[in-house]
C-alpha cells in the first residue's frame, strides 16, 4: 500500500510519497508535472490529460504508460481529448511522467506550452510551488545569450 502525506494547507488532494519521491529525485518537467498532478483535484487531473493527451499520436498512445491511455486512441487527433473525472483519480503519477517525457521529447515546443499551462492556473502554481518557479527561472536563464565578451 502507498504512503500518504496528509493533506496539504492548499486544500489540494493528497500527496503520494512516490510522487514526491519522483520529483526530489528528477527535477525535470515531467517529473514535476507528474509531482503536481498527484497534487491536484480530480477535476484539474482530468483537465490536465484532457490537454497533455492531444500532443500523442494514436501508436504512442496505445504503448505509453503500458496502454493506460489507449482508450482515448478514437480521439487522438483532438484539440482536446475529454477525459472524465473517474479517469482523472485513476491516472498515477507514473503515467503521468511518462506521458510528459514522451510529449517532451516528442515535440521540443511543448516545454513552453506546459509551462504556459502551469502558470495560467492559480491552484495550479499553489500546488507546484517551488518547482515551477525554479524551473521557469533556469528556463529563462538558458534562453538568454550570454553579454560576457568571448575571450581569445
Amino acid at each position: 500500500m502507498k504512503k500518504k502525506t496528509p493533506r496539504p494547507a492548499t486544500g489540494l488532494g493528497p500527496v503520494d510519497a512516490a510522487a514526491l519521491e519522483i520529483v526530489a529525485a528528477h527535477p525535470s518537467l515531467p517529473a514535476i508535472v507528474a509531482g503536481a498532478f498527484e497534487r491536484l483535484n480530480i477535476r484539474l487531473r482530468a483537465r490536465m490529460l484532457g490537454r497533455l493527451l492531444p500532443s500523442v499520436g494514436p501508436l504512442a498512445m496505445a504503448a505509453i504508460a503500458g496502454g493506460a491511455f489507449a482508450k482515448y486512441i478514437a480521439h487522438a487527433r483532438w484539440p482536446e481529448i475529454p477525459v472524465s473525472f473517474e479517469d482523472g483519480a485513476r491516472a498515477t503519477s507514473g503515467q503521468v511522467y511518462e506521458l510528459v517525457r514522451y510529449v517532451q521529447q516528442s515535440n521540443p515546443q511543448f516545454v513552453n506550452q506546459m509551462m504556459d499551462l502551469l502558470t495560467r492556473d492559480t491552484t495550479t502554481i499553489a500546488a507546484l510551488g517551488a518547482s515551477v518557479t525554479a524551473l521557469a527561472i533556469t528556463r529563462l536563464k538558458d534562453r538568454r545569450p550570454s553579454r560576457e565578451a568571448p575571450t581569445g
